[in-house]
């Protein structure tokens, strides 16, 4: 079985400079509210399983009116992190994804 403690050897395809499957940082930055970590939380776990809380980067703005946070996801395919890429942008509450 192929998990993040148990990855088979990279592959590089041709159309992408990104060996899968591997660690992944995706940047996500938005308003600072109570909500906004579970749900960016919620939409990794559903591109990565078991992605869990504790592969979460967090800082606040330094005026506090914004939270960025680093989702460390498990990426296993171009199609997964553009989908990520798509989902985490077109959220109502993200302001920028890096």
């Amino acid at each position: 079985m192929t998990s993040p403690q148990n990855p088979p050897p990279p592959a590089v395809s041709p159309d992408s400079l990104i060996a899968y499957p591997c660690r992944f940082p995706i940047k996500v930055m938005g308003a600072h509210v109570e909500s906004f970590m579970p749900e960016m939380v919620a939409l990794a776990q559903q591109f990565d399983p078991e992605f869990a809380l504790e592969r979460v980067e967090i800082r606040a703005s330094s005026g506090g009116k914004y939270l960025g946070l680093t989702l460390n996801i498990w990426a296993t395919s171009r199609t997964q992190l553009d989908d990520l890429y798509r989902a985490l942008s077109s959220h109502p509450l993200v302001k920028v994804t890096l």
